[in-house]
């Protein structure tokens, strides 16, 4: 049984790290969930920092990501909310999420709003996206450069390569990508 995980919306934000994560769990490597409220927040915030994006691709792009994974949406979790005390309220529903899917990580950016005390209790580790796609590679040392392969293919452009993904993979997951970038085939000698 795969590792169940609750994407942050901190990390379906960036285009990049957000494939890789889905891509994760379309190899089965994880189990990942999210709720409507994560996407919400994810596609308000793509919508104001990011006018230039056509509001239809945005809604296409939400449809797909719900229709990638099998049982990737949560729900039935809100009444768990009141009950959790963590650092900003507001997160408080990516907790009760977790707790209810039986998620044992939570992927995301903002590991002070998930300390370690009032995750524990709850069989629930908060871990920054380096640290899970570090350990995904550790664990499936081909996956991740197969995943830049399919990333850059799907670009559609003939010149994509897997290390220019890997380079857009770099800002948010620095040793992963160090890490992925020294597995490919074409990697320089160091």
């Amino acid at each position: 049984m795969p590792l169940v995980v609750v994407y942050d919306a901190n990390v379906l934000y960036p285009s990049t790290l957000r494939d890789v994560l889905i891509r994760v769990g379309l190899a089965r490597l994880v189990q990942p969930k999210w709720t409507e409220q994560i996407l919400d927040e994810v596609f308000r915030n793509l919508r104001v920092n990011r006018p230039d994006l056509d509001p239809a691709r945005l809604k296409r792009t939400r449809e797909l990501m719900n229709a990638s994974i099998r049982d990737v949406t949560v729900t039935g979790f809100e009444q768990l909310i009141e009950q959790l005390t963590i650092p900003d309220p507001h997160d408080r529903h990516v907790l009760a999420a977790a707790i209810h899917a039986g998620a044992q990580v939570i992927v995301t950016k903002n590991l002070r709003d998930f300390p370690a005390p009032a995750l524990t209790p709850w069989g629930v580790e908060a871990q920054h996206p380096d640290a899970f796609l570090t350990s995904v590679h550790q664990n499936h040392p081909d996956a991740l450069s197969d995943i830049a392969k399919a990333i850059a293919r799907a670009w559609g452009a003939p010149d994509a390569t897997p290390a220019q993904v890997i380079d857009r993979l770099a800002v948010d997951a620095p040793q992963t990508a160090k890490l992925v970038r020294a597995s490919l085939p074409d990697a320089p000698a160091t």
